[in-house]
């Protein structure tokens, strides 16, 4: 006789088996989530810290960009065109082109200025979660940079480091250094103070007003009075000069001021069709000169910048002033249309957007306060600073016949 088993206790048994497992996985899951619990209620969230560090603002970060400005990144040595995005980290490398120029802001709220033609490293960039212990560090290979620093707690440092000195800044001071082209120094401060090491072993505190200059067995030259840069009065920053009749120029008068500190034995003029003053761009290049005025003949209609700097008895010579912009046009313009296409509005942070597009080549482009050329291509780009709440800017342009357009433009979400 054969015994069958029935297929009602087979599957009975087959049923029972999955309702263990699934028993089981859920009494482990809730064994585990039990013990997570427990951990973050003794120790506090292990992934706190991480998320903070990952999300929160680095250090260093440009405010300004104008030009050409590379970033080498310490850990890779590769080379990236810096954006307004562009994060920096100690030891990248700043790298600005003949035309370049940057303004960073750094962990003790200091900013850094690069000047054209300059080399700069983040060395240190670090400050502590209750803002004391703060340490700043930059390393001047090469060029000009312009430091202000700001109130420092208790225990913070800001040190500009070059070849031949090393340079700590106190509170509220404004200072330059300058690694000239011979290996030579010179250290400017405006206000503040300046505690200055030489690798030669010299020391000194420099005070607002004061210029020293360092030579290449780093040794101090005698302190001097800071020799401010000239003053330009005409022709003003974007004053338009009408060219006489048929020739289409004109002469032009430069005047500008005596510095306000400071004994200049003679001037050094230039005027350029580009702000940055690039070899390509240079009309008039004029030294040794001894009144405050200079005549420049027959300028042609165009885009133009003038700059002027003084030069003391003793070698020290002042900052250049802030380029004025002068545009020589034709009477009543030449009736072509200035157009604007491609534009692109991006925006950055806070009231901060960037402003892209094309016009004519040469043309100039003014959008909340601030303007530019447009390059050989037409390609144009400007950082603005939209008003708070507004939805629209105003785009201007205009050429050198005295031809000129405005648009409105919408500003993207994000401000």
């Amino acid at each position: 006789m054969v015994t069958r088993v029935s297929r009602f206790d087979g599957d009975w048994w087959v049923v029972q088996k999955r309702l263990i497992y699934i028993a089981v996985l859920v009494a482990s899951l809730a064994v585990a989530a039990g013990a997570a619990t427990l951990y973050v209620y003794l120790y506090g969230n292990p992934f706190k810290g991480a998320a903070s560090s990952e999300s929160g603002p680095t250090g260093a970060r440009f405010v300004s960009l104008e030009g050409g400005v590379k970033v080498v990144r310490a850990n890779t040595r590769e080379s990236v065109q810096a954006r307004a995005d562009t994060r920096l980290f100690p030891g990248d490398l700043v790298q600005t082109q003949e035309d370049g120029r940057a303004r960073i802001t750094l962990a003790d709220g200091s900013t850094l200025f690069v000047k054209p033609n300059s080399v700069v490293t983040i060395a240190e960039n670090t400050s502590a979660e209750n803002g004391k212990a703060t340490k700043v560090r930059v390393a001047v290979e090469s060029g000009q940079i312009n430091v202000r620093t700001e109130q420092q707690a208790e225990g913070a440092q800001n040190i500009v480091g070059t070849h031949l000195s090393e340079n700590k800044l106190n509170a509220d001071t404004d200072a330059s250094f300058h690694v000239r082209d011979d290996k030579t120094e010179a250290i400017r401060v405006g206000t503040g103070a300046v505690e200055t090491t030489t690798s030669g072993g010299d020391t000194t505190t420099l005070k607002a007003g004061e210029y020293v200059a360092v030579n290449t067995q780093g040794t101090i030259s005698q302190k001097e009075k800071l020799l401010a840069a000239p003053l330009p009065l005409t022709p003003k920053n974007l004053e338009r000069l009408a060219a006489r009749g048929g020739g289409g120029s004109t002469n032009v008068a430069l005047k500008w001021q005596k510095p306000q500190t400071g004994a200049p034995a003679h001037y050094r003029v230039e005027v350029a069709t580009s702000p940055f003053f690039v070899p390509a761009g240079k009309l008039v290049e004029r030294d040794q000169l001894q009144a405050n005025e200079i005549t420049v003949e027959d300028v042609r209609q165009g885009n133009y910048f003038w700059r002027v700097m003084a030069v003391a008895q003793s070698g020290q010579v002042s900052d250049w002033s802030e380029p004025q912009k002068f545009v020589v046009e034709g009477p009543g313009g030449s009736g072509e249309e200035v157009t604007v296409s491609d534009v692109q509005i991006e925006y950055v942070a806070g009231q901060i957007y960037l402003v892209r597009g094309r016009t004519q080549a040469g043309n100039t482009v003014r959008c909340s306060g601030r303007e530019t050329l447009a390059a050989r291509d037409g390609v144009f780009q400007l950082q603005i600073n939209a008003p708070r709440g507004a939805r629209e800017v105003q785009l201007e342009t205009a050429d050198t016949q005295g031809n000129r357009n405005s648009f409105k433009l919408q500003l993207p979400p994000g401000g």
